[in-house]
């Protein structure tokens, strides 16, 4: 059973729930989205407020942070863009006929989608909407972007000769149980990926492997290819809700209402580690340096040891759900529906974290060396070589 952690700051400035929490490019800053309809940006060097951005006329729903301006959606219908220096409101964008739930900066594009089934495709800086991507019969709750460069071959975007004005493409995710794929350029649907029988609620895209990963409250995670629109494998193991995903080094985490994280092999499908100890819903995740941080409806933070799913720490304090979480220098923010951001020491975990995977590789370095030689060598003196390399072996493993 892991530790008890005490926060090393409790920050208490907003008066309603912290629904988003973004971190800077650079690491400098934080931003916070809360039900008071305000966002709060805060310096990770000293963990105070230097930014106050009010103007919203309802809740902020979801937030995202650059180095120079800030980015809010609401329920009332509106994204706003926010200079980080002065607080000054730059752009309202409107449109959205209903609550934006989600909003997604990438390039010269703001992206945004809403309760009106429908995502949108802003200019950044001129406050102009660009596209209107019009086709779900539900609510669209998740966005993500990427380029046909990065994903097709040479001969493959010859045939797309229509699109070569832009060739970025827009992913939705929706209640209506579909994932969609949109041509930026002309609001045109390039793929409607079928398979879920519930809501979309998770997106994670690994563009490089042309794959796509959505997670649904149907229970299932599915792996799509983004170019053909083929389903590729289906994850059936949650007993809930898929919430979250992360994707690391070709393992994906997911995080469900069914109180587990389970980590699986992206190649194979298989379900490799399962982590369990949470007393409700897992609503947010993040993976560092080998460990895995989890925030939950119960409340707690908790760090797991990635490879062996060993609970190292529970992280007290919040009184409701937690509902994101960052890491930044050794130190783990956890944003709240208490309306509280706290921040976490975790130098210690991440220091017992480094010198175990430094033994580990050293172990795998010398039996890997003992192995070479042992092959070297076995022609010339047979089994004996075999069984001295096969007794360090088992003292190495204990």
């Amino acid at each position: 059973m892991g530790n008890s952690g005490s926060a090393v700051k409790v920050c208490t400035d907003h008066q309603g729930g912290i629904n988003w929490l973004s971190l800077s490019p650079d690491g400098q800053r934080l931003l916070t989205g809360s039900e008071d309809g305000t966002a709060r940006l805060w310096s990770t060097a000293d963990s105070q407020c230097r930014g106050h951005f009010q103007g919203h006329e309802s809740y902020i729903t979801f937030c995202h942070l650059e180095n120079e301006a800030a980015f809010t959606c609401s329920a009332d219908h509106t994204i706003r863009k926010w200079d980080v220096v002065t607080g000054q409101c730059l752009a309202i964008y409107r449109g959205h006929t209903s609550i934006v739930n989600r909003i997604l900066v990438a390039k010269d594009y703001l992206f945004s989608g809403s309760y009106d089934r429908t995502a949108r495709c802003w200019s950044v800086d001129k406050e102009k909407q660009i596209q209107e991507f019009r086709g779900h019969r539900n609510c669209v709750l998740t966005l993500a972007h990427y380029s046909s460069r990065d994903v097709l071959e040479e001969e493959e975007e010859e045939e797309e000769e229509e699109e070569k004005v832009s060739r970025d493409l827009l992913v939705t995710g929706s209640t209506d149980c579909t994932v969609k794929v949109w041509w930026v350029s002309s609001g045109r649907c390039y793929q409607t990926l079928l398979g879920h029988t519930g809501a979309v609620l998770c997106l994670i895209l690994d563009a490089p492997n042309r794959e796509l990963f959505s997670g649904s409250t149907d229970y299932t995670i599915r792996t799509w290819n983004i170019v053909t629109g083929e389903q590729l494998k289906v994850f059936k193991e949650h007993q809930g809700s898929v919430i979250c995903l992360e994707l690391v080094n070709r393992h994906l985490y997911s995080g469900s209402a069914d109180r587990t994280v389970k980590c699986w092999f992206v190649d194979t499908g298989e379900r490799i580690q399962t982590y369990k100890a949470h007393k409700h819903s897992v609503s947010t995740l993040k993976y560092h340096a080998g460990i895995l941080f989890t925030g939950s409806g119960d409340a707690c933070a908790r760090a797991f040891n990635s490879r062996s799913g060993v609970l190292q720490k529970i992280f007290r304090g919040h009184k409701f759900i937690i509902n994101c979480i960052q890491i930044h220098n050794e130190l783990l923010y956890t944003a709240s529906h208490d309306g509280t951001l706290r921040i976490w020491d975790i130098r210690g975990i991440c220091k017992r974290n480094k010198r175990r995977l430094k033994k580990e590789r050293s172990v795998q370095g010398r039996s890997s060396q003992k192995g070479s030689l042992s092959r070297l060598f076995n022609n010339k003196v047979g089994c004996m070589v075999q069984q001295e390399n096969g007794e360090h072996e088992a003292v190495e493993l204990m």
